[in-house]
């Protein structure tokens, strides 16, 4: 019988001569907790019943808020008083409507709510604002939802659209005569716990497509990205400060933008499996900023992946000056078609404008796998490592590495 990629994979460093899995990988590499694999699973069977009619609870639509207004083409109160109504009463699902394009300010969806979970049903199209001078108050976030528990969010029916073209334009990555100043994050979750989202569709972002910061026990199952090539610093997924993320099946196209998905400091018992990225800057893993609290990135997993003409393959990457470290990574099963630079360490990494300053990292990298990495290389080089002097990389271990 096949398996299905879901599964958690054997623990094969039992079976590698010189490694003893209870010393140098914990438990995360063996099986997870079962009650953890059915409940996962149990949800991704729930998900294909996703789009059905309310519940008897009710639902709101955001269409009954809008503004009878002719001409009025900002949709943000609208969204504003369906989110309260929907938050302060027993209400349990929030629609955005099929075949109708909404124009949407920044605008923060708080919790806690009244419910004791809520879905956002997106149908229609949550199109951005484009004036900068709308962003004064909030440069970083365009949508931002925090502290919702038990939030689920539904999007593959709908899509939500940065309209970063004019961000891009007017960023010194573009342009060296324009100042680097910020630009938000087009989807933002913060502090919610028991988050899922299925089938979310974010395209053209200003910076950042999708983040998810401080939250536990998230569920990404076949979020779609995408952004042009004229697009920089539009990462895909972005996870920081969370714990028991699960991210499944993502397509992310970001070009020249950044990383299909990032994995960085203070993050815990990450999963991403069956992931379709590229082009872009490939999946990395680290990062842990100068002078910030040490936040340990640990236990990732990256399973079944396929990377197609990404800038770098599977990347750990830490700052210089940076401290705290990187722990327990597994990158198995990857197909890479035309990546340049398939496997990277980089612990001097620098992406500022002006030169970093010349110090060691004090991030410790160890117990590292790289197993079953195959494909082709459009660089002459496949493997780098540029370990710390300081701290040396530690049980970096590659098995089953087939790249031309």
């Amino acid at each position: 019988m096949t398996k299905h990629f879901l599964d958690e994979p054997p623990n094969f460093l039992e079976r590698t001569p010189a490694y003893d899995p209870s010393t140098a990988y914990p438990s995360y590499l063996g099986t997870i907790d079962q009650e953890r694999v059915d409940d996962f699973k149990g949800s991704l069977e729930r998900y294909d019943h996703l789009g059905t009619p309310a519940t008897s609870m009710g639902e709101v639509n955001v269409e009954d808020f809008r503004a009878e207004v002719v001409g009025d083409t900002d949709d943000t109160e609208a969204f504003k008083k369906a989110w309260k109504e929907t938050c302060s009463s027993d209400t349990v699902v929030l629609v955005v409507p099929k075949d109708k394009t909404y124009n949407v300010k920044p605008i923060r969806f708080s919790g806690p709510c009244i419910s004791d979970s809520i879905t956002l049903k997106i149908l229609g199209k949550i199109e951005a604002s484009d004036n900068p001078a709308d962003y004064a108050s909030d440069p970083s976030h365009w949508l931002l939802f925090s502290n919702i528990q038990n939030f689920q969010v539904e999007g593959d029916q709908g899509t939500i659209d940065g309209k970063g073209e004019k961000w891009w334009e007017n960023l010194c990555k573009i342009n060296k005569a324009k100042p680097c100043t910020k630009a938000p994050t087009a989807v933002s979750f913060v502090q919610c716990d028991n988050l899922k989202l299925h089938g979310l569709r974010v395209y053209n972002a200003q910076k950042k497509h999708v983040s998810i910061e401080e939250s536990v026990n998230v569920e990404a199952f076949r979020v779609i990205v995408t952004s042009p090539e004229t697009s920089p610093d539009t990462e895909g997924i972005h996870v920081t400060s969370s714990e028991n993320v699960h991210i499944i099946e993502p397509v992310i196209k970001t070009v020249e933008g950044d990383d299909c998905i990032s994995i960085v400091d203070g993050s815990n018992n990450v999963k991403a499996r069956g992931v379709t990225c590229g082009p872009g800057h490939g999946i990395s893993v680290g990062i842990l900023e100068e002078g910030k609290p040490k936040a340990p990135v640990s236990n990732v997993l990256v399973d079944h992946a396929t990377l197609t003409g990404t800038n770098f393959g599977v990347r750990i990457k830490t700052r210089t000056g940076g401290s705290g470290n990187v722990d327990n990574i597994v990158f198995e099963h990857v197909k890479m078609n035309g990546v340049s630079n398939p496997i990277t360490i980089d612990q001097n990494y620098c992406d500022q404008e002006t030169p970093c300053k010349d110090q060691d990292s004090s991030v410790q990298i160890r117990n590292v796998i790289y197993k079953d990495i195959t494909g082709t290389s459009a660089t002459k080089t496949t493997t780098i490592f540029k370990c710390s002097k300081a701290f040396p990389c530690q049980g970096i271990m590659l098995k089953g590495i087939n790249l031309s």
